[in-house]
């Protein structure tokens, strides 16, 4: 398959294929390019309802004329060309679109992405910043909703004077305990208005039978999420080296 970027008329080509109803490994076939080419090609310039050949080159150029080159070879530091680099970038852009599929706005999947991908799993708003080339307003409100999610915790640095933000292996033990927190309410907030409407009516029925789910559903969670925990521990005290 050719390497090297892809040029105006494949993203031409690309642009025709998609109004076209072709897949994107119909596409990367016509092309003779990686299947992972394409997607991120896409995903990175609108997706495939807005995907624009004229727009996402100009993006590409701007994106080039910023890059400027660092001595700490993170996945964002990659590019295609390089070994590996390929198959990193594809996986930034397939881990940024479930996150977004699971509700999260695009800049606040991103920031969770990168934190995910650098091997400290640790990254100050400034390295933020520089590693995805957005404005720090993006990065800050980006950290606001995954703290609000608890899929991230805050570490000060005290030589720095500067926060750090921390992707560890209970991030998702603590978003599912928020999440099923979340459940818990809604499940009492339904049986009160029930109550509230009277359970022989319609509508007191509905919250009633809604109070009865989101209480099974919550009381699940919460089960599987200290069972998980339970099991890390153990794992993790028999990995433990011996001092």
């Amino acid at each position: 398959m050719p390497g090297g970027r892809l040029t105006h008329q494949d993203r031409r080509h690309i642009a025709e294929g998609l109004a076209a109803g072709l897949t994107p490994t119909e596409i990367a076939v016509r092309l003779e390019r990686p299947l992972s080419t394409i997607t991120r090609e896409v995903t990175r310039n609108g997706g495939p309802d807005d995907y624009r050949a004229d727009q996402a080159q100009r993006a590409t150029e701007e994106r080039a004329r910023r890059r400027r080159p660092t001595s700490d070879p993170t996945p964002k530091d990659l590019t295609p060309e390089t070994p590996g680099g390929e198959a990193v970038h594809a996986l930034e852009e397939q881990f940024t679109a479930i996150m977004i599929g699971t509700g999260l706005p695009r800049m606040t999947a991103r920031v969770l992405t990168c934190l995910y991908l650098t091997d400290s799993g640790s990254l100050s708003a400034a390295e933020l910043v520089q590693r995805l080339r957005v404005s720090p307003a993006s990065v800050s409100k980006a950290i606001g909703e995954l703290e609000q999610h608890e899929l991230i915790r805050r570490d000060r640095d005290p030589r720095q004077r500067r926060d750090h933000y921390v992707i560890d292996a209970e991030a998702w033990f603590r978003g599912w305990m928020a999440s099923a927190r979340q459940n818990t309410a809604l499940a009492d907030f339904a049986r009160t208005g029930a109550e509230t409407l009277g359970a022989t009516t319609p509508a007191g029925a509905r919250l009633r039978d809604i109070g009865d789910f989101f209480e099974h559903v919550g009381h699940a969670m919460l089960q599987a999420a200290e069972q998980w925990r339970q099991n890390y521990t153990a794992r993790r005290s028999h990995t433990a080296p011996e001092t």
